[in-house]
């Protein structure tokens, strides 16, 4: 019976050692550079601001993923991506869920303030999260997702509110008003 409080106190610690390590290097990354493979990070700083035409997107369907930051609140993640005919989309799954809704709160927040910049190849990128709950699009996405990653999901899906589907169209900044100009 000795043994086993022994083994209970040790296995208590160890466990105690893990937890505080792990909830450490989460809060850690909080206020990095954009996310590491596991946690969650800051603002999203390094790499030029892309400026010029809107690019084409097809591009990030030979890659795994991009980094998304939201500006409320400032936070990033790495996250799936696919284009369609030149447009540029992430989605969230499990959203009809109550796990996914304690888990996947980033839809939630961009429902709240849509502004976003996204990370690829090292090129930052102004975007607004604009979400797609129907259409034609939606055959076209959905088939990409399923060949390119273990996913099966469906126009169905996203029309149900199952997945949350955003396009990340270019940002429309408010433009500044001068001085004596009229608007």
């Amino acid at each position: 019976m000795l043994w086993f409080k022994r083994l209970s106190v040790v296995g208590f610690w160890l466990v105690l050692v893990f937890s505080v390590a792990v909830i450490t290097a989460a809060v850690k990354q909080r206020f990095e550079d954009g996310p590491n493979r596991v946690f969650s990070g800051g603002a999203l700083i390094q790499g030029a601001l892309y400026q010029g035409p809107e690019p084409d997107w097809s591009f990030v369907n030979e890659i795994a993923t991009i980094e998304l930051q939201l500006l409320q609140p400032e936070q990033s993640r790495r996250i799936w991506v696919a284009s369609v005919s030149g447009r540029l989309f992430v989605w969230s799954g499990y959203m009809d869920s109550f796990m996914g809704k304690l888990w996947k709160q980033w839809p939630l927040q961009a429902e709240r303030d849509n502004r976003a910049v996204v990370r690829i190849d090292g090129k930052r990128y102004k975007r607004q999260l604009v979400r797609v709950r129907e259409g034609a699009v939606l055959d076209d996405l959905t088939a990409i997702i399923n060949e390119k990653y273990p996913s099966r999901t469906s126009r169905a899906a996203v029309e149900s509110g199952a997945v949350w589907v955003y396009e990340l169209a270019p940002r429309s900044e408010p433009t500044e008003m001068v001085q004596g100009a009229r608007p």
